[in-house]
């Protein structure tokens, strides 16, 4: 127990005394055994002392003491100099096997109740993602992670500490479901300018990212059953937030000019919502153009639709002037304009926001107060002065330069290791880039070998619903160096020649 790591005392534990039943002390040790055995109370764990237990229980401490005594003579507990009274570094393992298979009886000839069945929502296994191996690592081509090595962390945290040293209650109590004013006012200014936004800050809610934002939509526009447009490929939270409140998908193909509208109003012409990335398409990275953009508020304005557009890296632009948001062409009012932090500043940071239709803000207040109430407001307080203070604007330039030089090393890269077998797609804006494989290529098998040597690529079918789905790989450029993006794509070589000899089925 030397070197054992001791964790601080608990709060007083929920043991609850039967009066007229065993004697207390029996009462008490019973319950430490228990707790012990299912793993409440780990070795190294202090436990109340028996002063402190025989206050919080109003009884007299010579039954705790005789309690702890026992406990002590069966190898559960042992009293260190400095530390107090804990749970032993190792449990009599028979006596804890025994406890953990007993029955419990309220008396002791009641029958054993059968267990009841474990139900849960049907929707559960629907909003559940598919297994993800590629995710566990944090090295290259992790998608979605930016540069967080080059963030100011300094900056943030001097303005962290300025509303900490100086909150006031307002700060400490719950906050408006809307968000920080401040911010949104800030919000709101900016994209008037960055994206071309129509709104003001009364129209801004602060979310915590881009999965919020998709659930408060879904929960404030559609009705179980109703159907909602969804690109194919996708980026598949959309399809947890449709199966959060029991909506239809209806994917829609995406080609060279984004969304084919055409093709939407073919599949569900009476959709109640289209979810779309006009700006870059996640996955393939297009850009839905002016004529579809066009096409796609005149059928919403027809059918008495909602869009809902995800701008989820439009900051970063590269080989063209930036796109103007789709809100901003919107004349009926008819988009909801959606926007994160995660991509530009960090992924725990979770502030995101949403532009709402006036007329709209009554039902999303509501919605987004029953789901999670409000964002915490300090940080909320740290990044409207962020960006007021113009930290963000230079991050953001910083940031853009980065992106297109490590863009531009991962293209030569490819066409370096693999120029017959990835064909790059999408790689003007963003983050990340889609390399497509060879028509009947494996790539989820090679994801999963490329996750075991630490290379993090994304299969692209997993983000298609239908059966004609696309093979190839997702890369993730933000946050891995040159040097890495070279050796990374090295990596994938050998795995690909590997596949290519027949030891991994699908690569030809």
């Amino acid at each position: 127990m030397k070197n054992a790591k001791r964790v601080p005392a608990s709060l007083l534990p929920p043991i609850a005394l039967e009066a007229g039943g065993a004697p207390i002390y029996m009462q008490v040790s019973d319950w430490f055994r228990r707790a012990i055995a299912d793993g409440r109370f780990r070795s190294g764990q202090r436990v109340p002392s028996t002063r402190a237990l025989a206050a919080g229980l109003k009884v007299s401490r010579l039954p705790i003491l005789s309690a702890y005594e026992q406990l002590h003579a069966e190898g559960y507990l042992e009293t260190f100099t400095g530390a107090g009274t804990c749970v032993a570094a190792a449990i009599p393992q028979e006596a804890a096997a025994a406890l953990r298979h007993k029955p419990r009886r309220s008396t002791p000839n009641a029958p054993v109740a059968r267990p009841a069945a474990r139900r849960v929502a049907t929707r559960a296994a629907a909003m559940a993602a598919p297994a993800q191996i590629w995710l566990e690592s944090q090295d290259a081509f992790r998608v979605g992670v930016p540069a967080l090595d080059q963030f100011p962390l300094g900056t943030w945290s001097r303005l962290i500490q300025r509303h900490t040293r100086h909150a006031d209650v307002d700060a400490l109590a719950y906050g408006d479901p809307m968000g920080y004013p401040p911010l949104r006012e800030a919000i709101a200014e900016y994209l008037a300018v960055a994206r071309a936004v129509r709104a003001d800050a009364s129209q801004v809610l602060i979310t915590s990212g881009i999965q919020h934002g998709l659930q408060i939509c879904a929960h404030a526009l559609l009705d179980p059953g109703n159907e909602a447009w969804v690109e194919e490929p996708c980026y598949s939270g959309t399809y947890q937030a449709l199966a959060a409140v029991g909506a239809v998908p209806a994917p829609v193909r995406i080609d060279r000019d984004g969304l084919d509208v055409a093709d939407g109003i073919r599949r569900a012409p009476s959709a109640r919502l289209a979810f779309v990335t006009p700006s870059h398409q996640f996955p393939l990275g297009a850009t839905l153009s002016a004529a579809r953009r066009i096409e796609l508020l005149q059928w919403a304005a027809r059918a008495g639709s909602w869009i809902v557009e995800d701008d989820y890296d439009s900051e970063y632009r590269f080989d063209s002037k930036p796109v103007a948001s789709l809100q901003g062409l919107d004349a009926d009012a008819r988009v909801i304009y959606m926007g994160t932090f995660s991509k530009v500043m960090f992924p725990a940071l979770r502030l995101g926001y949403l532009v709402v239709p006036k007329d709209l803000l009554a039902a999303f207040c509501a919605c987004r107060d029953a789901l999670d109430g409000f964002s915490p407001t300090l940080p909320q307080q740290a990044l409207n002065d962020f960006i007021r203070e113009g930290h963000f604007a230079r991050h953001i330039r910083r940031m853009r330069g980065l992106y297109a030089a490590r863009r531009a090393a991962l293209l030569a890269a490819i066409a370096r290791h693999l120029p017959h077998v990835l064909e790059p797609s999408g790689a003007e804006a963003g983050m990340q880039l889609s390399a497509l494989l060879p028509d009947g290529t494996d790539d989820m098998a090679l994801s999963q070998r490329a996750a075991q040597v630490g290379v993090s690529v994304r299969p692209l079918s997993q983000c298609y619903r239908q059966p004609d789905a696309r093979s190839g790989l997702i890369f993730g450029y933000g946050s891995v160096d040159e040097r890495a993006i070279d050796a990374g794509v090295r990596d994938l070589k050998r795995i690909v020649m590997h596949a290519a000899r027949g030891r991994l089925p699908g690569v030809r």
